[in-house]
């Protein structure tokens, strides 16, 4: 007897139906073709337990799957359901009549329960793609693969639930998700607000200035000045994710594994904060199985890398492409995968080996040489791609004793949508161009060309500074930011003024200045 139940399996952000023919014929053996890995292989122990411990008994006979197409590799435990379904209907158990009507996804305990798996979300949207009736999924994964219009969602805690909606003994309800209801209703709900932070309002105002353009920003200070916590506090005057920026975060997400339990759109912007002895691989994806990195977890949203200096030169060169593209293309033997990573890049890091230089009170015990080493870490290509260098630095007990709160979030993030908006509107004829960060040379002469005073102040600083040409598009684009910031269509002097002012860590004496 040859029975198909139907499935899909998880490649990079995209869905592949899988479709797993089922045949029993006289024999004992038991053979699994179409390019199954070893946690698909290890799948016959424990659907035989999960059956028999469900109540069934397992088909005496030699039973023969096949997942078609066969030249598509097959990853992960996710096929335990469909392939239990499909031996039980062989035997008898299962009505045949509905299965080609539901997709079924889910890893089985040796009880029968059904534990959750990756990729929920791309497959739901595969099922309603190919025109199914329903998808089967974990209860865990119900709220994730919901989401999806016009397609029935059940989560099932057991296969017995599975068997008897198909029987039709005991019919599931489909879950049901007021998806904008949700995702609105959690967007402006923070763990950080920047009314916590007293004083720091230089830096402040270049957060603001990062967060309206999508701009890339490094701090760089003495410890315990307020880098991280300033960073942590970063997304809170972000713009709100739209539906799609959230759909595509979530996808993700889902695939990497990272959803919480009983989670369905991500409703804020993800911050993605490393530790600094992370590896490539771990950074920028792949691996033998393919995964998204951090670069892409933190897609439409913030990379933090604390203490820079201290992250390996090699993991760090692999930000490059990335920060340029918006896009890493992993190319391995096996696969090519492209994952999205758009993000912006903000680092912290210490002036010097003991952290200490230039500190209004403590005293530095760091050579020059010590201190250019220290920085040296840090290579040109990559400071040239940071848009803003920001200086920061402790702030005195009389601010720190202050009990009026500080600006708060939402009165900065206003001001942040509004220049999001204006640039909105700006790109609307340009496909793929949100904000400012994102414009091409040809964009700058159009619309950050500045006026004659302020050409000669930015000819100046790139000779004394010696700037690259990379960071005379950084300053154009920060001083466009600026602009839109305070409601101005060109941009003037003091604009440009302000956007060299950011540049520190290019000056050559950085390092000598203040021994």
């Amino acid at each position: 007897m040859l029975v198909k139940t139907f499935s899909a399996s998880v490649q990079g952000l995209q869905a592949t139906g899988i479709t797993l023919e089922v045949n029993a014929t006289r024999g004992v053996r038991f053979a699994l073709v179409g390019l199954p890995d070893n946690a698909v292989k290890e799948s016959y122990e424990r659907i035989t337990a999960a059956i028999e411990n469900s109540g069934y008994e397992f088909p005496t006979r030699q039973i023969t799957i096949n997942m078609a197409p066969a030249d598509v590799r097959k990853e992960g435990s996710g096929f335990d359901l469909p392939m239990a379904i499909g031996i039980l209907a062989t035997g008898g158990h299962v009505d045949t009549l509905k299965l080609n009507r539901y997709m079924m996804v889910g890893e089985l305990s040796l009880d029968g329960s059904l534990q959750p798996i990756r990729g929920a979300l791309p497959i739901s949207i595969k099922a309603r793609e190919l025109g199914f009736e329903g998808l089967f999924v974990p209860e865990a994964n119900v709220r994730e693969a919901a989401v999806v219009n016009n397609l029935n969602v059940y989560g099932a805690r057991h296969i017995s639930q599975v068997i008897g909606h198909l029987n039709g003994i005991e019919p599931m309800k489909p879950t049901e998700i007021d998806t904008r209801a949700e995702f609105y209703a959690h967007q402006s709900q923070f763990e950080f607000d920047f009314a916590d932070v007293k004083g720091q309002e230089q830096v402040k105002r270049a957060l603001e200035i990062a967060a309206a353009g999508s701009h890339n920003l490094i701090m760089i200070g003495p410890p315990g000045s307020g880098k991280s916590m300033l960073a942590k506090r970063l997304p809170s005057i972000l713009p709100p994710l739209s539906l799609h920026e959230s759909l595509e975060t979530t996808q993700i997400h889902s695939v990497a594994g990272k959803l919480k339990s009983n989670c369905s759109l991500i409703a804020q912007r993800p911050f993605r904060s490393p530790h600094h002895t992370i590896s490539q691989v771990a950074l920028v994806g792949g691996s033998s199985n393919p995964q998204p990195g951090e670069i892409s977890l933190a897609h439409n949203g913030v990379l933090f890398l604390d203490e820079l200096p201290e992250f390996q030169r090699s993991v760090l060169e692999v930000l490059r492409q990335p920060l340029e593209d918006r896009t890493i293309n992993i190319s391995r033997a096996k696969y090519t995968i492209s994952y999205p990573c758009s993000f912006m890049f903000i680092a912290s890091m210490n002036p010097c080996p003991c952290g200490y230089y230039n500190h209004p009170d403590k005293h530095c015990c760091c050579t020059p040489g010590q201190i250019v080493k220290y920085l040296n870490k840090i290579s040109g290509p990559l400071l040239d791609r940071i848009d803003i260098h920001c200086e920061i630095q402790p702030v005195p007990f009389a601010q720190l004793s202050q009990m009026q709160p500080g600006e708060p979030s939402a009165v900065i993030r206003d001001r942040v949508v509004r220049a999001r908006k204006i640039q909105e509107e700006r790109f609307r004829p340009y496909p793929g161009i949100h904000n400012n960060a994102m414009m091409t040379e040809r964009m700058l002469h159009t619309f950050a060309e500045p006026d004659a005073a302020s050409m000669d102040m930015l000819r100046m600083a790139m000779e004394r500074l010696k700037l690259s040409a990379r960071a005379y598009s950084r300053i154009l684009k920060v001083a466009r930011t600026i602009a839109d910031l305070e409601g101005s269509e060109k941009v003037q002097s003091h604009h440009i003024a302000e956007a060299i002012g950011y540049r520190s860590l290019d000056r050559g004496d950085w390092a000598e200045r203040g021994l």
